[in-house]
């Protein structure tokens, strides 16, 4: 049972740091950074919370509320040519970070649940900065759009993101799974003097 126990803790310990830094949906963590795809067209992707934490990079999940910096870096010279939509949504399904365009679409009239749209024409530079002041902490969709730049297309990405810290801090889970992996230790060698 011990063994059991030291060896999930250690897990814990392995994937905890990793499981904040991780992204989903169209934001993948490609390991010089996150990048955002929508089909053929992808942008690097970062956010700052320059009133909370300076100049240190999120993916997606935003520790606090208050004003986000979302940046996108075009890595394609045809998305400088379009003009690009950046919509924030409360994630009203039940399905968390598992969303996808299908089950945005599904949800039909997005304006009741937007929280922040902005459309941006073409960006000849190839960054594109959006500024949101969070009110709220809870779940949100981002849904960035661009046209195809000569077709009659639109591609989209689809990203699921947390605002506010979550209920306990995963340095706290390690601290009470130690602790408890501590007082097992104590108990069964206090056990065995007797």
């Amino acid at each position: 049972m011990y063994k059991g126990l030291w060896l999930t803790a250690l897990l814990m310990i392995l994937v905890a740091p990793s499981a904040r830094v991780s992204a989903h949906g169209s934001v993948v963590d490609a390991g010089e950074g996150c990048t955002i795809f929508m089909d053929f067209y992808s942008a690097h992707f970062t956010v700052f919370q320059p009133e909370r934490s300076g100049h240190r990079e999120y993916c997606e999940d935003l520790p606090a509320t208050g004003e986000s910096v979302f940046v996108m870096e075009y890595l394609h010279d045809s998305l400088r040519q379009v003009p690009v939509e950046f919509r924030i949504i409360r994630n009203t399904t039940e399905l968390g970070r598992f969303v996808k365009l299908t089950d945005v679409q599904a949800l039909g009239d997005l304006d009741d649940i937007t929280v922040f749209y902005q459309s941006v024409g073409p960006q000849p530079d190839g960054v594109l900065t959006v500024m949101h002041s969070f009110q709220d902490a809870g779940d949100f969709i981002g849904v960035v759009s661009a046209p195809h730049p000569q077709q009659d297309r639109m591609y989209h990405a689809v990203f699921p993101f947390s605002v506010g810290d979550p209920a306990l801090p995963v340095w706290l889970w390690v601290l009470i799974v130690t602790g408890l992996l501590l007082l097992a230790w104590r108990y069964r060698n206090t056990r065995g003097v007797r």
